[in-house]
C-alpha cells in the first residue's frame, strides 16, 4: 500500500495524526495500567505539563483512544482509560518498549523528532 502524507484517507497519516505528539505515546503506554486519575498521569510523566496534559487528554478522547469518566462528588473525581480502540495498541506499545530496550542509550537521549 501507498499513500503520501496529504492523502487522509490513509491510515498511516490516521495513526500518526492520532498519536503523534510528544506525550500521546506516554499517556497511552501508562493507561495500559489501568484507569488512572489525572494527578496520578501528571505524577507518572515528567515534564509533561498540566495544560499540556489535559489537551493531551482531550484529543485523544475526541478520536476515541481514551475514555474520560466524571464521578458527580465534590471534589470533582475524574479518571480515564483507554477505550477499546486504545487496548489495541497495547501490543504495539509492548512492541516499542521491546525495540527500545535494544537501542544504546546514545540514540535514546537524542530529542524526538515528532514534537
Amino acid at each position: 500500500m501507498s499513500c503520501s502524507p496529504e492523502d487522509a484517507d490513509c491510515p498511516v497519516v490516521r495513526a500518526v495524526g492520532a498519536l503523534g505528539g510528544k506525550w500521546k505515546l506516554h499517556i497511552t503506554y501508562h493507561l495500559m495500567g489501568g484507569v488512572k486519575r489525572f494527578g496520578e498521569l501528571h505524577r507518572a510523566i515528567p515534564g509533561v505539563t498540566q495544560q499540556m496534559l489535559t489537551a493531551q487528554l482531550r484529543e485523544m478522547e475526541a478520536d476515541g483512544i481514551v475514555v474520560r469518566t466524571v464521578y458527580p462528588q465534590v471534589p470533582p473525581k475524574v479518571e480515564y482509560r483507554l477505550s477499546e480502540v486504545g487496548l489495541e495498541l497495547e501490543p504495539v506499545i509492548d512492541s516499542l518498549v521491546r525495540w527500545g530496550q535494544r537501542l544504546s542509550p546514545k540514540t535514546s537521549s537524542r530529542p524526538a523528532a515528532v514534537a
